[in-house]
């Protein structure tokens, strides 16, 4: 892919885009099926993030999806989520998670956030090492998802000192 995908909000109608790739994301993985009843927020995804005081992006190139990155404060108490953070296999390694990233930190200082926190699937060891990088801490718990998956899943926080 030579073209620099374009990072834009998400509309509700990426739904089915945005389920493409973590369907193809999740096929990377032994035992990790894709069931989109367990993704009811991407029956109308920019809406759901909206309510949840918070904005989904999505990195587009030509049609397809190629990357999601959401933040939101349900409790609108400075601390935010980081959600759906999805990226297709060509495009790792091109940069597109650090302007994905970039963008949504960008929307989190508007809305006056100070912490970052996530869950990430255990074996989603690249995810791990690119939060990492980003200065995030792995927490000391665990928890399981009751899923299709029968996943556990890392905790990490990130204070952003403001």
């Amino acid at each position: 892919m030579t073209e620099h995908p374009l990072i834009r909000p998400a509309v509700d109608a990426d739904g089915p885009g945005i389920a493409r790739l973590i369907a193809a994301v999740f096929d990377e993985y032994e035992g990790c099926p894709f069931v989109i009843a367990e993704f009811p927020e991407l029956a109308a995804p920019a809406g759901h993030y909206q309510r949840r005081n918070g904005r989904l992006f999505v990195a587009e190139h030509g049609e397809a999806i190629v990357g999601s990155f959401a933040v939101s404060s349900p409790d609108g108490d400075g601390v935010f989520e980081i959600n759906k953070v999805y990226l297709d296999r060509r495009q790792r390694g091109s940069g597109l998670a650090q302007r994905l990233y970039a963008t949504a930190i960008e929307e989190v200082a508007r809305r006056g956030g100070r912490t970052l926190k996530l869950w990430t699937d255990t074996r989603f060891l690249s995810g791990h090492r690119f939060y990492e990088k980003l200065g995030f801490v792995r927490q000391p718990v665990v928890r399981f998802l009751a899923d299709a998956t029968d996943g556990w899943e890392f905790a990490y926080r990130l204070d952003l000192g403001r």
